[in-house]
């Protein structure tokens, strides 16, 4: 359908709409004057992933058109754990730990959005403020009555984990009841008229805009994204040695830049749509070159995508790395290193440079003839590394040992 709003013409050009409660009346919201959306993350980790970018992005261009995010931050939920695309409960985290990470998480965000007091203005509110207020009984009696079991199984968060045969336990079946809460007490307390998540949140949202039509009367509306996936078919953010840290302090800069480097062919153009600012011309011309101007494409996307996520400085010291490694034969001063007191094995070398995540690992890797020191191939799991040479693990993974 064709929009009016800009809000949702930018959504909609860039590839992130997936479904909408009710598009044509949020649409109308959205042009008639400012409103509020929030998306919920919860603080399980010191950082997000680039799982969770899609939605940061949309808080990022619903600011842009001139309207205020929450980054509403799950203080309270993470004691509970959302089962959506989970085959077992997560790890329960004491306060001290969730509040750290929910610190840390800030850092990210205030490199995607403005923070203040203006009217556009994005704010972060932690829902432990009144989950954890709760009195049981009048929240039963109150909220979950709204609330059918017959529906809540049908909802693939929870169905996927029973037809696996996995366990769910009472706490996580409570998540989604509390995430509709949230919705209401973010539209009572800040006017918020819309969540926005992934498509695996769709059952939680629809719940959080009945719950507010129920109890309240007001208008709500959903929004979510598609789930994003890569050319080969796997799941955006995927790699064979895990997450994509948001955070430098769990993965380096250059490593951040080299991901978005190694895209697909296929994908810089979707990627550069959703996970940069430029221009849709320039994004078009750029998705069009083929040979070797597609990997200029994916050059500019990586230092774009790594700008916004780490600072334009950080972005221009990983692609001059790239270059000063790839291009240059040469060994660039952001590559992921690895200090040491004396010569170790390149065993040790390819899994303290988080090449490898266990020795058996890295032993394959050698074994396969990927290692390599000083660009010439390792045969031997024994083989030494001193510091101040490099490592390299395929044609595109580098790395230097250093001295302690």
């Amino acid at each position: 359908m064709t929009h009016s709003s800009e809000f949702l013409q930018r959504l909609d050009a860039r590839g992130f709409i997936h479904q909408i409660t009710d598009a044509a009346a949020l649409d109308a919201a959205a042009h008639k004057g400012p409103i509020t959306a929030y998306v919920g993350f919860d603080c399980t980790a010191p950082s997000l992933h680039i799982g969770n970018l899609v939605s940061i992005m949309m808080l990022r261009h619903l600011q842009q058109a001139g309207h205020k995010p929450i980054v509403l931050m799950g203080g309270g939920t993470t004691k509970v754990g959302d089962p959506s695309g989970k085959d077992e409960a997560r790890q329960l985290l004491d306060d001290g730990q969730i509040a750290a990470n929910m610190a840390s998480i800030r850092r990210i965000f205030e490199r995607f959005l403005r923070f203040g007091d203006g009217p556009s203005d994005a704010i972060m509110v932690n829902n432990d403020e009144w989950l954890s207020q709760l009195r049981y009984i009048p929240f039963l009696r109150d909220v979950g009555r709204h609330f059918s079991v017959n529906r809540m199984l049908s909802f693939d968060s929870v169905k996927l984990r029973l037809d696996r045969e996995q366990p769910l336990s009472f706490l996580e079946f409570n998540y989604m009841i509390f995430q509709a809460y949230d919705y209401l007490e973010l539209s009572r307390r800040h006017g918020c008229t819309l969540q926005m998540g992934g498509s695996d949140q769709w059952g939680n949202i629809v719940n959080g805009t009945d719950l507010i039509r129920r109890i309240d009367g007001r208008e709500a509306f959903g929004l979510t994204t598609p789930l994003i996936t890569r050319a080969d078919g796997a799941k955006m953010g995927k790699t064979a040695r895990g997450a994509v840290w948001l955070h430098e302090d769990q993965l380096p800069h250059f490593d951040y830049w080299q991901f978005w480097r190694n895209t697909h062919d296929a994908d810089v153009g979707k990627f550069l749509a959703l996970f940069t600012d430029l221009p849709l011309d320039e994004i078009a011309r750029l998705a069009a070159l083929d040979g070797a101007g597609i990997n200029h494409a994916k050059e500019v996307l990586a230092t774009e995508a790594t700008a916004l996520c780490r600072g334009r400085a950080a972005a221009e010291a990983a692609a001059a790395t790239a270059r000063a490694t790839f291009a240059d034969g040469g060994t660039g001063a952001a590559l992921p290193q690895f200090a040491v007191a004396a010569p170790v094995t390149i065993i040790e070398a390819l899994i303290g440079l988080g090449f490898a995540a266990s020795k058996n690992e890295a032993r394959k890797l050698v074994a396969q003839g990927g290692a390599r020191i000083d660009g010439n191939a390792v045969t031997s799991d024994a083989a030494p590394v001193a510091p101040g040479q490099k490592v390299s693990a395929g044609k595109k993974r580098h790395g230097l040992v250093v001295a302690a």
